[in-house]
Order: structure tokens, then sequence, then C-alpha cells
């Protein structure tokens, strides 16, 4: 795929497909099945996957990080839908504290 045509938008797809997938068959369907073990598999995939990702960062493989950001995207977009959490407001929040710094923002959360 072109980069020019690759956006972040590709998120709010996949999160879409996630939501479509709630109800499926989980013999068919690995998303299915994510919601059908229940919220705390999601969250063990989510670490896992977490993991995997800083192991490949700490390896210095770029190929490797960007599959495993995927894989760890894919799974929190699982962990989102299944928490009722839509991606727009994660993406507020993000746009919160655009422009702060990031010190600053966790001193703030303290307050």
């Amino acid at each position: 795929m072109a980069e020019d045509k690759i956006s972040a938008a590709v998120l709010d797809r996949l999160y879409a497909t996630v939501q479509a997938r709630k109800g499926a068959d989980p013999e068919t369907s690995y998303t299915a099945k994510l919601f059908h073990r229940g919220t705390a598999k999601i969250a063990q995939k989510v670490g896992e996957e977490a993991v995997e990702t800083v192991i490949e960062a700490v390896r210095g493989d770029k190929a490797a990080v960007a599959s495993e950001s995927a894989d760890l995207l894919y799974h929190l977009m699982v962990l989102w839908a299944d928490a009722g959490l839509e991606p727009a407001e994660v993406w507020e929040k993000l746009a919160q504290r655009e422009g702060t710094s990031g010190i600053a923002e966790k001193k703030a959360r303290k307050a």
C-alpha cells in the first residue's frame, strides 16, 4: 500500500471490524473467540503483545516492532470494544494532551 494512502483511519476501520465480530461464532472468528473467553483473557493478550513489542524494540528489529505493534493495536481494540470504549474517547484524551509536556500532564493527573 502506498504510504500516502495509509492513515490512522485504519484504526477506526479495525475497531468497526472488531465490533462486527463481537457476536460471531467463536469457532470461526478469533475475535469472537477472544470475546467469548472474557475480559481477563483479552487483557492477558494485550499484555503479551505489549511485551513482544518491547522485546523486538530492544532487539532493534524495526519490521518485527511494526508487526508486533499491529498485533498490540488489534488486541487493544478488542479490549476497548469489550469495555464499551469507543476509539473517539481515546482520541479525545490524546487531543486534550496534545501540546502539553508529558511531565506537566502527569503532574496534573496526580492533583
